[in-house]
């Protein structure tokens, strides 16, 4: 088995068990009354401001009309903001409010404090090891995650 095989193995392996955890936690810490589905949304935003009404449809695997309903209700909630994009009228950006984002954060650093505990296990070493290989790991991911939602949205 080749080395790059036998890293995309553990991956397969380790991965959905890991995004549970995170996924657990973090719904457990978000704000009261947000659906998972907004909850999600406001994560979204988080990462990409100015968004449109399309990208946070196809993050979420929904309909535009179902989108459109669950970010009116962030928006009721001072969360989110709708505008719509000077001369073109059809095209609408979304952003977090100073609340949406502090109710993300707030349920992000909460999450990052349980999944710490999950980690205290690890010796000093373990962890500079997992944290050299996430490093390694980010421009493979995470960059060419937002660079397939740019040419997306």
């Amino acid at each position: 088995m080749s080395a790059t095989t036998a890293v995309a193995r553990s991956l397969l392996d380790v991965t959905p068990a890991v995004q549970r955890v995170i996924r657990a936690e973090t719904r457990r810490h978000r704000a009261a009354g947000l659906s998972v589905p907004q909850f999600r949304a406001l994560g979204f935003l988080a990462r990409r401001p100015g968004a449109s009404l399309s990208a946070v449809a196809d993050f979420l695997g929904l309909a535009l009309p179902t989108t459109s309903k669950l970010i009116d209700g962030l928006v009721l909630r001072c969360m989110a903001t709708r505008e719509t994009r000077p001369g073109d009228r059809r095209c609408v950006t979304l952003a977090l409010t100073a609340d949406g984002r502090a109710a993300w954060e707030s349920a992000r650093k909460a999450t990052q404090a349980d999944l710490a505990r999950h980690l205290a296990g690890l010796s000093a070493a373990e962890c500079a090891v997992v944290v050299r290989a996430l490093d390694l790991l980010r421009p493979l991911f995470v960059e060419e995650e937002l660079a397939a939602r740019e040419t997306a949205g």
